[in-house]
């Protein structure tokens, strides 16, 4: 069989970071997605994220993490059957602390639009989607409706939304193991 994988890099980098201590730079994707098909042949993955915030006058440090996040993009376009797609990253205000607000915009929708419109021309029968974010039911539900089988990749409990995960029709945890194995 084929799988097409969708990633949500916010949720993967979130899920590495504050669960397990692990930079998301350091995982290697080739490996990450082979471990994501098992025995299914990788029709595409796809990532979805955004470049840094930058201020209208970056400093020293937003245009580092800027150029980080631009070499890790191209760096995984460089896999075989690997595909980057950015939204944008909005800034909105500070919190009560101070602490500046950014929210990503377009990163779900493309995902969502990406795999229905992939979903519809019957390339692959299963797609894998690596999230936890409620939004995504509709995509599950849509490629169930279409025929498709649909993995949900998830971190631990409490790191995705309960609706989505009863949603898929099968599921595989992101372990701590699981990470070191696929870190380079």
């Amino acid at each position: 069989s084929k799988m097409a994988i969708f990633i949500d890099g916010g949720y993967i980098n979130r899920l590495s970071r504050d669960n397990f201590l692990i930079d998301n730079y350091s995982i290697d994707y080739k490996k990450f997605i082979k471990w994501i098909s098992g025995t299914s042949t990788i029709f595409r993955a796809y990532y979805y994220d955004c470049l840094p915030y930058q201020s209208y006058k970056p400093t020293k440090k937003e245009r580092e993490r800027f150029s980080k996040k631009r070499e890790f993009f191209f760096s995984l376009e460089k896999i075989p059957r690997f595909c980057v797609r950015q939204g944008k990253l909005a800034y909105r205000g500070k919190d009560n602390g101070g602490k500046p607000i950014f929210v990503q915009k377009q990163v779900d929708l493309l995902l969502g639009l990406d795999s229905g419109s992939l979903v519809s021309t019957r390339k692959f029968d299963e797609v894998a989607i690596v999230a936890g974010d409620s939004d995504f039911i509709p995509v599950v539900e849509f490629a169930k409706k279409e025929g498709v089988i649909v993995w949900l990749i998830h971190g631990p409990s409490g790191t995705y939304h309960k609706d989505l995960w009863q949603a898929a029709d099968e599921r595989k945890e992101i372990t701590q193991d699981v990470l070191l194995c696929i870190c380079s």
